[in-house]
């Protein structure tokens, strides 16, 4: 049944609820090809009610899969180009001098929507990258002590590039650990960029998604009905156990200087029990946590510079972290 045409009122069933999000999946494979853990991962996200910074080379989807999201959702979205004289007004909104009723009235800025598409937010001055800050955290934007709520659901996904330096301003450390997950979007195998020539050598528009045949398959209700029943996956105390060991072990670890906070903690928590849900459980495992071990934490640690000469990655101290951490039977 389309959502869209529901005239029975939000859905209340959290199995309805799970197969309309799980169809996300094949809705944007209408536009993008390959990104199914990307996806997941956006999923998860918005399940949690956080945010995402997408990592990836030029010319890989980023954007389209960030559109092609919010319209299998139903959702509003809008794109801020963070360039370097972008000014945090321009983000959140301002004051605005009205000459016929002679007051100031506050007209609204782009993260009033439901999905912000932060593109490239490295490349504007750490000023206006704090402007979302607020935004992010406490869901909410205030201009002249007055704080205004944003919509819900609301999520902030931001994109960079790993390759290119010049120009930019890496994000501190205090804001990438506002961003939930760190997915990294890699380049389409053969295969998949064979299918994605074949689809523009058709005729393939990737600014008309309606004339790619995307379509809502999920609603907002049925996005609070999930998260409803996230919140009702059953953690034991073994797995809140390893979450912690797996974090405490980051900040032991030799080749960092910086390991996971207790609000990594809380997050790798959270993304293992949304995709415990997601998989179809009411109870969080091992593997759920190793799942999302990767995406959740990578952007919170930090290299020691000797260790980043010699080669070791993120994700290389998580994996073997994972692997010494006793696993709970």
């Amino acid at each position: 049944m389309d959502p869209t045409t529901d005239n029975a009122g939000p859905t209340t069933d959290p199995r309805s609820s799970r197969a309309s999000l799980e169809a996300l999946r094949t809705e944007i494979a209408k536009a993008v090809v390959g990104q199914d853990s990307t996806v997941t991962g956006l999923v998860v996200a918005l399940l949690c009610r956080g945010h995402v910074l997408l990592e990836g080379v030029p010319g890989v989807a980023k954007t389209l899969l960030v559109r092609a999201l919010a319209a299998s959702l139903e959702l509003d979205t809008k794109r801020v180009q963070f360039t370097p004289d972008l000014m945090p007004s321009d983000v959140t909104g301002s004051l605005v001098y009205d000459t016929n009723t002679a007051r100031f009235s506050f007209q609204p800025g782009p993260v009033f929507t439901n999905l912000v598409l932060a593109d490239e937010i490295n490349r504007t001055p750490p000023k206006t990258q704090s402007s979302l800050l607020e935004a992010m955290e406490e869901r909410q934007v205030t201009v002249d002590g007055t704080p205004r709520p944003l919509p819900d659901p609301f999520m902030v996904v931001a994109t960079q590039n790993p390759v290119e330096y010049e120009g930019t301003y890496p994000l501190p450390e205090a804001q990438l650990d506002r961003f939930l997950l760190k997915l990294n979007v890699p380049l389409p195998t053969r295969q998949d960029e064979i299918d994605v020539l074949t689809r523009h050598a058709s005729g393939f528009n990737p600014r008309d998604l309606q004339a790619a045949g995307i379509r809502p398959v999920a609603t907002a209700a049925d996005l609070e009905t999930a998260r409803t029943a996230v919140a009702k996956t059953t953690v034991s105390p073994e797995i809140t156990a390893y979450v912690v060991d797996i974090c405490r072990a980051t900040r032991e670890s030799p080749s960092l200087t910086l390991g996971v906070s207790p609000r990594g903690a809380t997050a790798l928590l959270a993304t293992a029990r949304a995709w415990a849900w997601l998989t179809g459980r009411d109870y969080v495992t091992p593997d759920d946590v190793k799942a999302l071990a990767l995406p959740t934490l990578r952007h919170r640690i930090q290299l020691r510079p000797e260790a980043e000469m010699e080669g070791v990655t993120p994700d290389s101290v998580i994996n073997a972290i994972l692997t010494h951490v006793p696993v709970p039977r």
